[in-house]
């Protein structure tokens, strides 16, 4: 699907955190930040309608070829993603849309569902070389199904390479307890950029 870290769960909050984030509430006259409008790929961005969704970004001390290539090289993803233990790419030669590959991530227990492992089946849909790529697809594991839309974008800019990701998830399960599943996410993200970056930079050396 996404990519998710579709992964929806892939990272286990604490489910006193959960709760927290679940009842907090915007202080009395604290102002409300505009969110920044959704990332594309040829005009085309994640689900408008999903409850659960999150974004992030870093800089990478690396070309863009090298960013690049450790991202659309999906078949060497288990080199240098702690969380990915199978992978296989489902069609042959260059990725573009219509790209498809099967792989699969750990899911720890949580509050509404057992440990698990995702089974994910991602399709490109839309792909500009060198600037973003956008996938789709299910996550299904047990007692879990999950739509995701992933989007990434890479921009040159001073020190490197300006790599922004959003997605959302749909599904009854994560749908449950949206601060809780949102808070996954987020935390996938984070960490799929994290090794991202290691990888690359340490590749550049």
């Amino acid at each position: 699907m996404f990519r998710t870290r579709t992964a929806a769960a892939l990272l286990t909050l604490p489910l006193a955190a959960a709760t927290l984030l679940a009842t907090a509430a915007t202080p009395a006259g604290a102002a409300t930040a505009r969110p920044a409008p959704s990332l594309t790929c040829q005009g085309k961005g994640v689900d408008a309608e999903a409850l659960v969704r999150a974004r992030t970004e870093t800089v990478i001390d690396a070309p863009l070829s090298t960013v690049w290539k450790l991202q659309t090289d999906v078949e060497r993803w288990p080199d240098w993603q702690t969380h990915v233990t199978s992978m296989d790419r489902l069609d042959h030669g260059p990725f573009r849309p219509g790209s498809a590959f099967r792989w699969t991530t750990p899911v720890p227990p949580n509050p509404a569902t057992p440990a698990t492992s995702l089974d994910i089946t991602s399709t490109v849909r839309q792909t500009e070389r060198g600037s973003c790529i956008r996938w789709t697809g299910p996550a299904v594991g047990e007692g879990l199904h999950i739509d995701g839309v992933h989007v990434w974008t890479f921009q040159k800019v001073r020190g490197g390479v300006l790599v922004r990701t959003e997605e959302t998830h749909t599904g009854e399960q994560v749908e449950a307890d949206v601060p809780y599943a949102t808070a996954i996410l987020q935390q996938g993200l984070e960490a799929w950029l994290d090794e991202l970056k290691t990888a690359a930079e340490a590749r550049s050396c």
